[in-house]
């Protein structure tokens, strides 16, 4: 097993006031869609229902494990399933394209029955493989019992691990084309239900979600010049603005700054290659806060090590960079 040190790379590398949200249990979160680091937040990590907002997971699951022109069989228990619907016929079958599309634009719970039956070979199938893909990236306020977001006690997240879930889900090519379309058409025509991509103010791609439990819930990813961000809400009756707020929060606190340039870095008798740069959004004041670390193994041959980025003692930046000599 190789073992690792920890060396200090001797270069040096020189709000969003809460009360806008107004629901009394509403929680909100911006994540750099870069790296995941928080901007700003209100009970970012506590657990509640997410609605629909599941099916961002849903899709990406399908997605990976799927070709887009595969055919879905519809079973009576898809056809039937309660909430929001795409008003597939029982027998039937579909595409996965058509489903995903009708599951994100307009979030039909029996595509999301349909398409997790077929990936899953149950919803039972299906939903351990939405946690065990939880538990991997270390969403560890979230539990799924479904594909849909039907209300569950058990079923529950957090503002936090769904912003994740989006940034995660976003670096997916495929996802990213269906979670952006504004307009699909294939034998009928839906407009996607997210308003915010038919405005102009940076947003992107994201999902809608509601049930009684729940109540209004959000994500949506903005991009707006050099700044890629996710934004959410649980339980917050005006989404829609604070969202444009927030976003507009984010743009004018935060700036996007490269720090750690591509090239090549001596340090301790290494010498290293960062062949992509190291980027975040950050507020103005907050870089020389910074700690930059290298971990490299003990191993004469290894040619990789990583440099972190340190908040405190938290981790908001990582990348494997090349040793070119020692």
């Amino acid at each position: 097993m190789k073992k690792w040190i920890v060396s200090l790379v001797i270069i040096l590398f020189v709000g969003f006031h809460s009360n806008q949200v107004s629901a009394a249990y509403a929680s909100y979160v911006v994540i750099d869609a870069e790296n995941g680091r928080t901007l700003v937040g209100q009970n970012e990590h506590e657990r509640l229902p997410i609605a629909s907002l599941t099916k961002i997971w849903t899709a990406l699951i399908v997605l990976e494990r799927s070709e887009l022109t595969d055919l879905v069989y519809v079973s009576s228990r898809a056809a039937s399933v309660e909430g929001s619907s795409i008003y597939l016929e029982q027998g039937q079958t579909y595409t996965i394209d058509y489903l995903v599309h009708g599951l994100m634009m307009q979030s039909g719970n029996d595509a999301a029955t349909a398409l997790a039956e077929h990936v899953g070979g149950s919803i039972e199938g299906f939903v351990y493989l939405m946690n065990e893909k939880a538990k991997l990236y270390q969403l560890t306020n979230t539990y799924f019992t479904n594909p849909t977001g039907l209300h569950d006690d058990k079923h529950l997240s957090s503002a936090y691990d769904t912003a994740k879930m989006l940034q995660i889900a976003m670096q997916n090519e495929e996802f990213q084309k269906v979670a952006s379309t504004k307009v699909f058409s294939q034998g009928m025509t839906w407009k996607n239900k997210h308003r915010l991509l038919h405005e102009d103010v940076g947003a992107i791609a994201g999902k809608t979600g509601y049930t009684k439990v729940a109540s209004r819930t959000l994500a949506t990813f903005f991009k707006r010049e050099q700044k890629s961000f996710v934004v959410v809400t649980l339980n917050e009756g005006n989404d829609w603005n604070i969202h444009k707020e927030l976003a507009n929060y984010i743009d004018a606190n935060f700036s996007n700054e490269v720090i750690v340039k591509k090239g090549i870095y001596k340090t301790n008798g290494l010498s290293v290659s960062v062949e992509e740069p190291i980027q975040m959004l950050l507020r103005k004041g907050e870089e020389p806060k910074l700690q930059h670390i290298l971990l490299v193994s003990r191993h004469p041959e290894s040619k990789r090590a990583a440099w972190r980025v340190f908040e405190g003692e938290r981790v908001v930046a990582s990348k494997l960079v090349q040793i070119k000599a020692r």
